[in-house]
């Protein structure tokens, strides 16, 4: 999206004839939130902020601290195309900033623009390129959520039903706001699909991230639909995750590529992905932050457990995609453990400082594994040392809590309401009799 300064987007207000500018920012669960003004409040806006109680949001301010302005970034600004002409509003994604001026350290999109920041110093940018999963079902008259499959397609079927209509608005929509989509497609289960966006750097793909999402919700509500990006809505069949393509550049060139490496990868690579491999366990909380991220992170259903690399193996944490003659520049690794619950401002702070990691700590990259995990044993996985992923969302936290690598990326705020706000969801969950215990155990004993 071409950059405007703040007389272009005023004057595109009024052109447009804006009647209301949407102020949003994204709380620690990276869940959106929204101002709304009118458009005559706008200029003064950018010029000093918005003014609001951050009290009552997720993972912000205690009370005695709650405000704080929000300050518009306009290189996010972009109208919404859902409105009637006397209700047409745009919106502009906001950092959020202390009373004193300076940034606030619970805003994770300024976590991430820190975590960057720290990277350019080195001589590097970060750039990714997220692959959105969803599911698509109906919603009933009285609001239910019906879970039942809403088509019978696989994995890049053509089809001519109604979920090509649904995919293709979601796009033209995303264009419209200034989000280049590259690939629409249905995606292995039913009722599943996915869309991915043109990489870009880390703080531009998370913008996106939470717009498109925002997005999906907003079109299949359009279409009497219901689009969750819940890990893993429905037993037995493939839950939805959010594989995320990264590079370093430097000097405006990929630093990922190494023409003479079997695999194409420069030895700043290898040390990357030996980082992200060595902090897998540590940052999994962020990545997978939901009881329901680990039913889908178990084998057999495509969701990576087992901490390795590869370039076929899809059963590895860390893939490398293979690259076209003369396409060197598109070098890069897919990590496949993030699902799309996560707070992207977040995850991508922590995969970078991961990475890096093992930059600074010129960390040995052990060798790929291109066999099938799934289908190795215990002593097969041990003498290769593969270590796996946690296997629930208690174990997550306490590799996060042990992880200096993601204390540091985080601000103390965000780390230690991270760890709580975890906690207390997984003592919630642990307190819960299920369905399935009642029918498996209820007439035994």
């Amino acid at each position: 999206m071409k950059k405007m300064t703040s007389e272009e987007v005023l004057k595109k207000c009024k052109t447009e004839k804006i009647k209301f500018i949407n102020l949003q920012f994204s709380d620690i669960d990276g869940i959106v939130k929204s101002v709304q003004i009118p458009t005559d409040q706008f200029p003064e806006a950018i010029k000093r902020g918005k003014w609001f109680d951050g009290s009552s949001i997720e993972g912000f301010a205690r009370i005695a601290e709650s405000d704080m302005f929000l300050l518009p970034d306009l290189d996010t600004f972009a109208v919404l195309p859902f409105d009637e002409d006397e209700y047409l509003s745009a919106r502009v994604i906001c950092d959020v900033m202390k009373p004193d001026g300076t940034p606030f350290d619970g805003d994770p999109r300024y976590i991430l623009k820190k975590n960057l920041e720290e990277a350019k110093k080195l001589g590097y940018g970060y750039n990714v390129g997220p692959e959105i999963e969803f599911f698509l079902f109906k919603r009933e008259e009285d609001g239910q959520i019906d879970l039942s499959p809403t088509d019978g397609a696989g994995y890049f079927d053509f089809s001519d039903d109604w979920a090509v209509f649904v995919r293709k608005e979601i796009a033209n929509v995303a264009s419209k706001m200034g989000i280049e989509i590259e690939t629409i497609h249905h995606e292995v289960s039913t009722s599943q699909h996915e869309i991915d966006f043109k990489y870009s750097d880390a703080l531009t793909a998370a913008d996106n991230v939470v717009t498109l999402k925002f997005i999906i919700k907003a079109v299949a509500e359009r279409f009497g639909l219901y689009a969750t990006f819940m890990p893993k809505p429905v037993f037995g069949i493939n839950g939805s995750g959010m594989h995320v393509h990264q590079s370093l550049s430097k000097n405006g060139k990929n630093a990922f590529f190494d023409k003479k490496d079997e695999y194409g990868l420069s030895n700043l690579a290898k040390k990357f992905i030996a980082g992200q491999l060595d902090q897998a366990k540590g940052i999994c909380m962020v990545l997978s932050p939901l009881v329901n991220s680990y039913k889908r992170l178990v084998p057999g259903y495509e969701a990576p457990v087992y901490l390795s690399w590869a370039r076929i193996n899809r059963s590895a944490l860390i893939r490398v995609p293979q690259i076209s003659s003369g396409a060197e520049e598109s070098t890069r690794i897919e990590l496949r453990s993030p699902d799309p619950s996560c707070n992207p401002y977040l995850a991508f702070s922590l995969m970078l400082a991961a990475g890096m990691h093992g930059v600074k700590n010129d960390l040995k990259l052990l060798d790929p594994v291109e066999e099938n995990i799934y289908k190795m044993n215990e002593k097969e996985r041990s003498s290769k040392r593969i270590k796996t992923l946690p296997d629930s969302l208690g174990s997550a936290i306490e590799e996060f809590k042990r992880s200096g690598v993601a204390g540091g990326a985080l601000s103390k705020h965000v780390f230690d309401r991270l760890v709580e706000s975890n906690r207390i969801e997984w003592d919630n969950y642990r307190c819960q009799v299920s369905n399935w215990e009642v029918d498996e155990y209820l007439g035994k004993f």
